[in-house]
């Protein structure tokens, strides 16, 4: 059978699914590289390290010249599955009955009456996180009047069965038979939708754009007054590298000289050694990416609307949490790959408070303690008097979902302003007004409550 005859019946799943016809060209293009058995891998023999890059703090204040030309896109389209969610992972309560999202929209909101700019916001939805995401925004009727849409709908693609590279059939539950096409999407969907076309009418210059589940990507508008400055189409924010992010995508070099990102499902499975070298390969993508719109939208015009970015073929079970469900290939690409698209594309180091993710249990923990701070700009950080976040752990037997979490701290998260550490072994439920000191370690051989006003510190051990 042919490679065409092969497609056919995708590309009439997104026809009938009413997918333009440019995203149907872009997975026809992701599956013929996966039937010719491209995995997108990018071994040690092609890329370099990448030496010394210019610090944020380094860079000069900006001006108010940019104010009316920014605009911040985030992605909204995960669910917060890996911790007992069913819905979007940016309704998730943090501080004081505020979300995510509620954070966002009162950054913006403030940034608007401080600065006396109009600082659109535009949220990437999945299909999953569309319609409650626009149920959650009525709190925010400040955000209606901006003259852009809020919402840039991510597209979704089919899933591949690995058995045969034919479209995955779930009757049980159709949803599953489609997957998102990973966040390098995003350039294509401003294409398609025609939003890249309306900002740059409007004279919006630069767009930033992170994940709505990073704490620390706040607005800095001295990235886009050194770009203008510089003529950087795309910056790409770094971080040094930790040995707790040894698993994560790194920044490297290609042998041309340009910039590439390089995922860990890129990397040849024997050279994993080098992939975590964090001497060898020392920033890692933040997520925090600044596209300067009119060059992106010259990049799009000349390549017909698709960037030829690396494919990431990531191997899964239809049904995630089933390991006997069949076996597919989801077909993705990351935003962060296009720093190889663009001449001129940059990477700036950024402090490790810019990158404050919440993706467990433990961040959550961390985040909604008062180990952190809620400022006056409605930011959420770490405690000045902190040089770094407490490290928890908490038993995975017991502390699976945000619902246990809240069952197991009824009056809330115990004081970590001061702790360095806090392990729970067992299952613990703690009290009023309890404090936790310096490393604290809990081993509970049965059900324990720490009694109201307790301060613990160091090894806690109950029978």
């Amino acid at each position: 059978m042919s490679s065409r005859d092969l497609f056919a019946p995708f590309a009439c799943l997104m026809q009938e699914a009413g997918l333009h016809p440019l995203q149907v060209e872009a997975f026809r293009r992701h599956y013929g590289r996966l039937q010719q058995g491209d995995r997108g891998t990018l071994g040690r023999a092609g890329i370099e390290p990448v030496g010394s890059l210019l610090h944020l703090d380094e860079l000069p204040a900006a001006g108010e010249g940019l104010r009316d030309q920014v605009v911040v896109l985030n992605l909204n389209g995960g669910l917060g599955t890996t911790m007992g969610l069913t819905g979007p992972k940016s309704l998730l309560e943090l501080r004081q009955g505020l979300t995510f999202l509620d954070l966002l929209a009162l950054q913006v909101q403030h940034h608007r009456k401080t600065s006396g700019g109009r600082l659109p916001l535009i949220l990437m939805n999945s299909f999953s996180t569309t319609r409650e995401t626009a149920q959650a925004l009525r709190r925010h009727p400040h955000l209606e009047d901006q003259g852009l849409p809020l919402e840039l709908l991510q597209s979704r693609v089919p899933k591949v069965q690995v058995r045969d590279l034919a479209p995955v059939r779930w009757p049980q539950n159709p949803q599953l038979e489609w997957c998102p096409p990973g966040h390098g999407d995003v350039y294509l969907s401003l294409h398609c939708s025609g939003m890249l076309q309306s900002l740059t009418r409007q004279g919006f210059r630069y767009l930033f754009v992170s994940n709505v589940d990073n704490l620390g990507a706040v607005l800095d508008l001295r990235i886009p007054a050194w770009m203008h400055d510089q003529g950087v189409p795309f910056l790409m924010e770094v971080a040094d590298r930790t040995e707790v992010d040894r698993k994560g995508g790194h920044l490297a070099r290609l042998h041309d000289g340009r910039l590439v990102l390089r995922e860990v499902a890129m990397c040849p499975e024997d050279e994993l050694d080098d992939f975590q070298d964090i001497r060898r390969h020392r920033y890692f993508n933040t997520n925090n990416l600044w596209l300067d719109l009119p060059m992106l939208e010259e990049v799009l015009t000349r390549c017909g609307g698709l960037l030829d970015l690396p494919l990431i073929v990531n191997r899964k079970r239809v049904v995630p949490a089933d390991p006997g469900s069949p076996e597919v290939f989801q077909l993705e690409t990351a935003m962060g790959a296009a720093i190889s698209v663009f001449q001129g594309a940059q990477a700036l180091r950024v402090p490790r408070s810019r990158f404050a993710p919440v993706k467990t249990l433990e961040d959550l923990l961390a985040v909604r303690s008062d180990a952190y701070e809620l400022t006056r700009d409605h930011r959420i950080r770490l405690d000045p008097e902190r040089q770094a976040p407490p490290r928890i752990r908490l038993d995975p037997e017991i502390y699976r979902t945000v619902e246990d979490l809240q069952r197991h701290m009824p009056w809330g998260p115990p004081g970590l302003r001061a702790c360095s550490s806090l392990s729970i072994h067992g299952e613990v439920t703690f009290g009023q007004d309890v404090t936790c000191r310096g490393d604290v370690e809990i081993l509970a051989a049965s059900p324990w409550r720490v009694p109201d006003g307790a301060t613990l510190s160091g090894s806690v051990r109950k029978p």
